[in-house]
């Protein structure tokens, strides 16, 4: 989880970081499965802006989702449940 005062820091400071744990994973042998790796964006704005990241793992972008299935809840990028309750 990232905060900062705009989408475009908050980008910037998601790909500081996960170059970290990428150059940490790969000195301790561990693998990414980046085929289930996806970021979404939540934010308290309601401003127009840009609501898309480009966040990357070992070179590849992490596609961008509007829903995201953590431990059994499906959660959106509103934070709604109606998904899950679905």
């Amino acid at each position: 989880m990232i905060r900062a005062e705009s989408i475009g820091g908050a980008e910037n400071i998601a790909n500081m970081e996960m170059s970290k744990i990428a150059n940490w994973a790969s000195e301790n042998k561990i693998n990414f499965n980046e085929e289930k790796s996806k970021v979404m964006l939540l934010t308290r704005r309601k401003r127009k802006e840009q609501k898309t990241v480009a966040l990357f793992l070992n070179n590849k972008i992490i596609p961008q989702v509007q829903t995201l299935k953590y431990l059994g809840i499906i959660m959106d990028n509103k934070l709604t449940l109606r998904d899950h309750i679905k």
